[in-house]
């Protein structure tokens, strides 16, 4: 979400006259668009703005003028103390409000002082940002949906982003259909909740994301459809129903479990158990076998014993993924968790995480070893590691190098996989095989 915030930031400025340059030394205005789901994350920033601090001294010292801003969640979650810590920042900037950095902007220039914008407006963001211009990329993100509504005990979404938000169905087709007739052949729905999606369709009604996810399915040019990210509990039944019925639908599924242990889980306020959690996973491969999943963890979150991580350990062996993320518990301020009795001590956090991350490690590369020797579709997205070779993707994300000869980005070509390393697998073009994408 944060790749698609910082590339509608940059339309909005480009309709004011500013363009893109490729690195901050030659910059008049450098945005840092943030993240604040870790503290490591929130501190990062900070390191970063002292030495965006001393190159702008060095470009003062040279009579150049370089403007400094802060935005996304740890703007948003910062505000004012942002600017007590680093007085030198010019703008503070929500997720919300983003689509105001050109008015910010102008008032900085007016009133030399920063400028912060860190409320949750009413009127929605996307209607104040200019029609998506350019070429895309063939996967191309498309945010349907923003703000969280369910409080786990950990996260401080709700705080920085808001509440559960949708956009209308047709502002988003509208959407679709620039960025499909631009060169996309792969569109990435995008939201805190994703699976949350309640938008006003066309007929007044609320559109769910299964019936959302249909009527992109219709638009000429989409090769594939995916969503992200996603919460068990608005798995619903036409959503896993769509699984099985909508054929650009990819049959990979990013769906955050965090924790085996129903102790923990209720603890984290997820709202389901691993049975639960379990269950809604044997539904998605009852209508597509060949789905693959991936997932997050947190481990020693508050309370969390070492039968609570056995039974984490357990449900990775019993659902197997393809990939996921898994981190140790960092309390952000402000959050029921930082302050929960049981705190885990860090030897033990990082113990845990090992252990995790080597079981999910051996699912990974059984996964990709398992696809040796199959034919399957291929996204070409672009030019590979060397020369003469091109990247793509299968159906289920994994990145195959192959020689690039009479194919370019857009192309659906089958590939005959022939080998695999830790983070991508190599091919050739299958015997016979043609290629879709070429005008």
């Amino acid at each position: 979400m944060n790749v698609y915030d910082s590339d509608r930031m940059a339309e909005s400025l480009a309709a004011h006259g500013w363009s893109r340059v490729d690195a901050p030394e030659n910059a008049d205005l450098v945005i840092l668009n943030t993240c604040h789901i870790r503290e490591k994350a929130a501190e990062k920033v900070y390191s970063e703005l002292g030495r965006l601090k001393r190159l702008r001294a060095e470009r003062a010292a040279r009579g150049e003028t370089m403007l400094l801003a802060v935005a996304g969640c740890v703007a948003q979650a910062e505000g004012e103390a942002m600017l007590e810590r680093a007085p030198f920042v010019d703008l503070v900037v929500g997720p919300q409000a983003y689509h105001r950095l050109p008015e910010l902007l102008a008032r900085r220039a007016r009133e030399q002082g920063a400028a912060l914008a860190t409320d949750f407006p009413v009127e929605s963001k996307f209607d104040h940002l200019p029609e998506r211009s350019g070429a895309s990329p063939v996967s191309a993100y498309l945010t349907v949906q923003e703000g969280c509504d369910k409080f786990c005990t950990f996260c401080v979404v709700p705080y920085t982003r808001g509440a559960e938000v949708s956009r209308p169905v047709a502002a988003i087709l509208a959407e679709a259909r620039q960025l499909l007739a631009a060169g996309a052949k792969e569109l990435v729905l995008l939201g805190q909740n994703v699976n949350a999606y309640h938008g006003e369709g066309p007929d007044g009604r609320s559109w769910s994301l299964a019936r959302l996810l249909e009527a992109l399915a219709e638009l000429d040019g989409l090769v594939r459809l995916r969503y992200t990210t996603s919460h068990p509990r608005d798995m619903s039944d036409d959503l896993i129903e769509a699984h099985g019925r909508i054929p650009q639908l990819a049959p990979y599924l990013h769906l955050p479990v965090q924790s085996g242990s129903d102790a923990v889980l209720e603890a984290m306020n997820r709202g389901y158990t691993a049975a639960d959690y379990r269950r809604i996973v044997d539904r998605l491969r009852a209508v597509r076998p060949d789905l693959a999943l991936s997932s997050d963890f947190i481990v020693g979150f508050p309370g969390e014993r070492e039968a609570d991580f056995e039974a984490t350990l357990e449900l990775v062996r019993a659902v197997g993924f393809a990939q996921a993320y898994s981190f140790k518990f960092s309390a952000r301020p402000g959050t029921p968790a930082a302050s929960m009795r049981g705190q885990v001590k860090e030897a033990v956090k990082a113990e845990r995480l090992q252990r995790l991350q080597a079981l999910l490690a051996e699912q990974a590369r059984a996964f990709n070893e398992a696809t040796v020797g199959r034919s399957v579709p291929v996204l070409i997205d672009g030019p590979g590691r060397h020369p003469g070779q091109v990247v793509g993707r299968t159906p289920w994300q994994q990145p195959v190098h192959l020689d690039g000869t009479g194919l370019q980005p857009g192309d659906l070509v089958t590939v005959t996989i022939t080998g695999f390393h830790p983070h991508s697998l190599a091919g050739r073009r299958a015997a016979g095989a043609t290629v879709e994408g070429h005008a």
